[in-house]
C-alpha cells in the first residue's frame, strides 16, 4: 500500500482499531516494538513514576515508508519535525520516509505528559535509540542473507549496503522477508545502543519544517474542534453563575420539551446535546432561568495578595519551607549571615493571575461504540485524559481511547480532561457522537490559571558591595526556579504553598517566570545599593556573582550584542530606558536585553527592541529553536505588561479578549535572537526558559527610563503616571 508521506493521522472512519488493524492500514511490513529501560523512555513529566516504558514503536513498510508512534503530542511546539527528525538520523533516511503517529492511547506507547521541555532530553533519546535498535537488527538480517560480519555493513538513505559495495538491500526490501514478525517479536532496545554523535548528524542539527505544515497553512488539517462524525451532535454545559456555587433545583422540562434536544443531569453537571450548536445553547439558557444555587464567599483580585499572604500553610507538619530548601541553610544559620551584613535590603513582590489563552479552546469528540468509548480532543497529557474519563466514567482502561491530533496551543493549560468527560457523558446519554468546545468566556472562567504568586526577598551586603545573606520565599505559584543561580554565602529559598482562590496548574515555566521575575528586579535594586549610589552597573554585579560559566556564555554575549553599556550611556530621549536580566530552568539558560520608552500620560510601556541569547546544549532544529525563542518573547509580553485575571465576587470581569489584552502584532518589538550552539553538551527542552528573562529587563529598563522600581506583574500604569 502507498502512503502519503505527509499523512499523520489514522483514518477517523477506523473506529475500532486495534494494533493488528493498524498495521493492517499501513500495509505489509515488520512492526518493531523497542522497548528501553527507564533511561531511555520517559523519565519527563511523569518524573519516572511509570514503569516498563516503551521507547518507540516502528513500522517498517514495504513501500519504504517507516512509522514511528509516540505518545507525545504536537500543540505547536515543533515535536512533530524534532521527534521525525530523531527516527530519520538513527535510520539514515530522509524525514520524508518517516510518517509519525502521536498521541493516540490505543496505539502510541506511553511517553509522558507533553510538558516541562522534555520532549527533547527523553523523549528524542528513546525515538532514538528505538530507531538505531532497529538500525541494527535490520543490518543484522541483512548480513545473515548475505553470510557477511555486519561489522562491515552500513546503511545509506535506507538501503543496507554489503561490504564489496556490490549488493545492497533496502528496508522496503527486507520488510518483504517471511521470518520478520517473529524474528522482531521480542526486539528490545540493548543496554549498548550507540546514538549518533552529534559530529555525524545528517537530519539532526538542521532546519526542517513541521511535515504536515502544508495541512495547517491549506486548512486541510482538522484540530480537534474541527472532528466531524457521522450523525453527530454539538453539546453545550450549564455552568454555574459563580465559583464554588452548588446547584439546589432546576427543571429539565423547558429543555427536554425542544424538537431534538438532550438534556443530561449527573449531579451538578447539567448539560444538552442537539443537532446544532445554536439549539444546545438555547436549550442550556432555558435551563439556566430554572436553576436555582447554592452561592458561596469568594475574595476579590483586588485582596489577592494578602489573601495569599494569609492562607498560607505555615503550620501544620512544617509545610513551610519543606520545598525549595536550599544547601541546608536553616533560618537561624541565615539569621546569622543577615546579622553580619554592613547593609540589608528586602523588598515584595506580586505576579497575578493569567490565563493561557490559546488559540484553540478546549474541544473534545465522543462517540460511543458497543460500550467502547473514543475520545478525539485536545490535551497536552493523552495518557491523562484517558485514565482521566476511564475513572470518572467508571470504565475499564481497555474501553477507552484517547486521540489527539495535533492541537492550537496548550502552554501548560491542557493537561486536564474535563471537556473530554463532559462529552462523553453527553453522548453516552444521545447514543450518538457529540461535539463540544468551549467557548472563549468559558476557557477564560473554567480553565485553570497561572498561579499568582506573593514573593518576599530579603539580601545583605558586606562593606564591599559583596552579596553575603540571602532570604527568598514564594508564596502559591511554586517552586521553580525558586533558587538563585547567583553565588551567595548564605542562600536560603523556599516556597510555601497557600489556599488559592482560583483554580491554578501549569503555564509556561511553570513558576520559574515568576521566581525570575522578582530576582532579577532585586539584583537591580541590589545593585544601585551596593555603592550606596543609584545607576551602579547592574551587568557588572551580576557578573560579580555569578560563577555558572553557561550564565555567564549568555549574559556577556547579550550585553555585547545589544551593546548594553553604550546604549545605557547614550539613550535616545526623555522617558527611553534599556534593562538586562538573565535566568536558568531545566537545564538551560537565557540572558534578555531590552530597550523601552514610557508614556506617562498615557502610562503605557512601549518595547522597542529585545535582544535574546539562548543555549541549550546541542541544537536539534535551529529555525524551529528560534520560532521557540520568538514565541516565548511574544507570549512573555502580555502578563509583563498587560495580562491580568480581575475578578469579584466569584465572577471573572474580564473574561473575553476584548477586556483581557494580549499582545498583538503592532506589539512586537525588534526582535534579535542569537542561539548559543553547545555540542558538547546534552540537548535539553527550549519551549519554556526563553520565557523567564523578559519581564525583569523590561521592569529594569522602566527604573531606567522613569525612576520607578517595578515590583508588579503586570506592571501598574498609574505608577509610571505619577513618576
Amino acid at each position: 500500500m502507498t502512503r502519503d508521506p505527509r499523512a499523520t493521522e489514522i483514518p477517523l472512519a477506523e473506529f475500532d482499531l486495534n494494533r493488528r488493524d493498524f498495521v493492517r492500514l499501513l500495509g505489509a511490513g515488520l512492526l518493531i516494538t523497542a522497548t528501553g529501560s527507564v533511561g531511555l523512555a520517559q523519565r519527563g513529566a511523569g518524573g519516572g513514576r511509570r514503569g516498563g516504558n516503551v521507547a518507540a514503536r516502528l513500522h517498517v513498510g514495504q513501500d519504504g515508508l517507516i512509522t514511528v508512534m509516540t505518545g507525545k503530542v504536537e500543540v505547536g511546539q515543533g515535536s512533530r519535525a524534532q521527534l521525525t527528525q530523531a527516527a530519520a538520523e538513527e535510520l539514515r533516511v530522509g524525514v520524508g520516509q518517516i510518517v509519525l503517529v502521536m498521541g493516540d492511547t490505543q496505539l502510541c506507547p506511553d511517553d509522558g505528559t507533553t510538558a516541562g521541555s522534555r520532549t527533547t532530553p527523553s523523549s528524542v533519546p528513546a525515538v532514538r535509540a528505538g530507531a538505531a535498535a532497529a538500525r541494527r537488527l535490520l543490518i543484522e538480517l541483512a548480513s545473515k542473507r548475505w553470510q557477511v560480519d555486519p561489522k562491515g555493513v552500513e546503511v545509506r538513505d535506507g538501503v543496507v549496503l554489503h561490504p564489496s559495495g556490490k549488493e545492497k538491500l533496502s528496508y522496503a526490501e527486507l520488510a518483504k522477508a517471511d521470518d520478520l514478525d517473529s524474528l522482531f517479536q521480542q526486539a528490545t532496545v540493548p543496554g549498548d545502543v550507540q546514538l549518533t554523535p552529534v559530529s555525524q548528524w545528517k537530519v539532526l542539527g538542521h532546519s526542517v519544517a513541521r511535515p504536515n505544515s502544508r495541512d495547517i497553512v491549506t486548512g486541510a488539517h482538522r484540530f480537534p474542534s474541527d472532528v466531524q462524525r457521522p450523525d453527530m451532535l454539538y453539546g453545550k454545559v450549564l455552568r454555574p453563575p459563580s465559583y464554588g456555587a452548588k446547584l439546589s433545583s432546576i427543571d429539565l422540562a423547558p429543555a427536554e420539551a425542544m424538537q431534538g434536544v438532550i438534556v443530561v443531569r449527573d449531579g451538578d453537571f447539567v448539560g444538552c446535546a442537539a443537532p446544532t450548536s445554536f439549539l444546545a445553547d438555547q436549550a442550556v439558557q432555558a435551563l439556566a432561568k430554572t436553576a436555582s444555587w447554592q452561592t458561596a464567599p469568594h475574595p476579590s483580585s483586588k485582596e489577592l495578595f494578602s489573601y495569599l499572604k494569609e492562607h498560607a500553610r505555615s503550620g501544620g507538619g512544617g509545610r513551610r519551607g519543606s520545598r525549595g530548601q536550599s544547601n541546608g541553610q536553616s533560618k537561624d544559620t541565615a539569621e546569622e549571615s543577615f546579622a553580619g551584613a554592613s547593609k540589608t535590603l528586602s523588598a515584595t513582590y506580586q505576579v497575578a493571575y493569567v490565563q493561557h489563552v490559546p488559540m484553540e479552546t478546549r474541544a473534545a469528540v465522543a462517540e460511543w461504540n458497543e460500550g467502547k468509548l473514543t475520545v478525539w480532543t485536545g490535551s497536552q497529557a493523552p495518557n491523562g485524559v484517558h485514565a482521566e474519563v476511564a475513572r470518572t466514567l467508571g470504565l475499564p482502561q481497555d474501553r477507552v481511547r484517547v486521540i489527539v491530533p495535533d492541537t492550537g496551543g496548550g502552554f501548560g493549560g491542557k493537561h486536564t480532561g474535563e471537556v473530554a468527560v463532559e462529552v462523553a457523558r453527553l453522548a453516552r446519554k444521545a447514543g450518538r457522537p457529540v461535539s463540544l468546545q468551549w467557548t472563549r468566556e468559558e476557557e477564560f472562567t473554567w480553565a485553570y490559571f497561572r498561579p499568582a504568586a506573593l514573593i518576599e526577598i530579603r539580601a545583605g551586603l558586606d562593606d564591599h558591595g559583596k552579596l553575603v545573606a540571602w532570604d527568598f520565599t514564594n508564596i502559591n505559584s511554586g517552586g521553580a526556579a525558586v533558587q538563585s543561580p547567583y553565588d551567595i554565602p548564605s542562600n536560603r529559598a523556599q516556597y510555601v504553598p497557600s489556599d488559592p482562590p482560583l483554580r491554578q496548574g501549569s503555564y509556561r515555566a511553570l513558576a520559574a517566570t515568576a521566581n525570575n521575575f522578582a530576582r532579577e528586579c532585586f539584583m537591580d535594586e541590589l545593585a544601585a545599593a551596593a555603592q550606596g549610589a543609584p545607576g551602579t552597573d547592574p551587568l557588572a554585579f551580576r557578573l560579580a556573582h555569578l560563577g555558572n560559566p553557561r550564565l555567564r556564555a549568555v549574559l556577556e554575549t547579550a550585553a555585547a550584542r545589544f551593546e548594553f553599556s553604550r546604549r545605557k550611556k547614550e539613550k535616545s530621549g526623555a522617558n527611553v530606558g534599556v534593562g538586562l536580566a538573565c535566568g536558568t530552568e531545566k537545564g538551560s539558560y537565557v540572558a534578555a536585553c531590552v530597550e523601552i520608552a514610557v508614556d506617562r500620560q498615557q502610562g503605557t510601556v512601549d518595547v522597542r527592541r529585545v535582544c535574546e541569547v539562548f543555549e541549550c546544549g546541542a541544537i536539534q532544529n535551529p529555525e524551529n529553536l528560534r520560532r521557540q525563542v520568538a514565541g516565548c518573547i511574544i507570549m512573555g509580553l502580555g502578563p509583563a505588561l498587560k495580562e491580568q485575571m480581575r475578578f469579584e465576587g466569584g465572577k471573572i470581569l474580564n473574561g473575553n479578549l476584548e477586556l483581557y489584552e494580549v499582545p498583538r502584532m503592532a506589539d512586537v518589538p525588534e526582535l534579535e535572537i542569537h542561539l548559543l550552539d553547545r555540542p558538547d553538551l546534552p540537548s535539553v527542552g527550549a519551549g519554556e526558559t526563553p520565557i523567564i528573562a523578559l519581564a525583569p529587563a523590561i521592569a529594569a529598563a522602566v527604573f531606567d527610563a522613569t525612576g520607578v522600581r517595578v515590583r508588579q506583574m503586570p506592571i501598574q500604569g498609574e505608577a509610571l503616571k505619577q513618576a
